[in-house]
């Protein structure tokens, strides 16, 4: 009788603060996409742009999730990229948004820094890569 090698067990991304995480992020998913989707529909030549980047908002969050409830080491290194990818966009648009307002005739998730949003697009990228950094040196 053959035995099967064993993969070892994926790191658990979502243990303790991890789970208020995924929470977040799965609620940034649905308010992008929602969002983004309507007004992708219904007036997409008012902002393009905008709509744009609210729906590319709205993927990056929903790939994180997907990387924080998957685990493993492979799905931490991956949400760390797309995080910090988010926080830089959230800083570059969020800057774009003050210097030239007039470029986004209608705000994104991540205008002003998330200020429509209480600022979670901001904080929640840093939450996030603060706790990706804990969970591998908790390995």
């Amino acid at each position: 009788m053959a035995t099967a090698e064993r993969k070892p067990a994926r790191t658990r991304l979502i243990a303790g603060p991890g789970i208020l995480l995924v929470w977040l992020y799965g609620v940034m998913v649905v308010g992008a996409v929602s969002r983004s989707a309507y007004q992708i529909a219904t007036e997409f030549d008012r902002a393009p742009l905008a709509y744009a980047l609210s729906a590319l908002a709205g993927v990056v969050y929903g790939f994180i999730t997907y990387t924080l409830v998957r685990g493993g080491e492979t799905a931490r290194r991956a949400a760390r990229v797309c995080c910090a990818a988010e926080l830089a966009g959230v800083l570059i648009v969020g800057t774009w948004t003050l210097v030239e307002p007039s470029a986004f005739p209608d705000s994104t998730v991540w205008s002003e820094y998330g200020m429509g949003y209480v600022f979670i697009p901001v904080l929640l990228p840093l939450s996030a890569l603060y706790w990706l950094r804990r969970a591998r040196t908790a390995r």
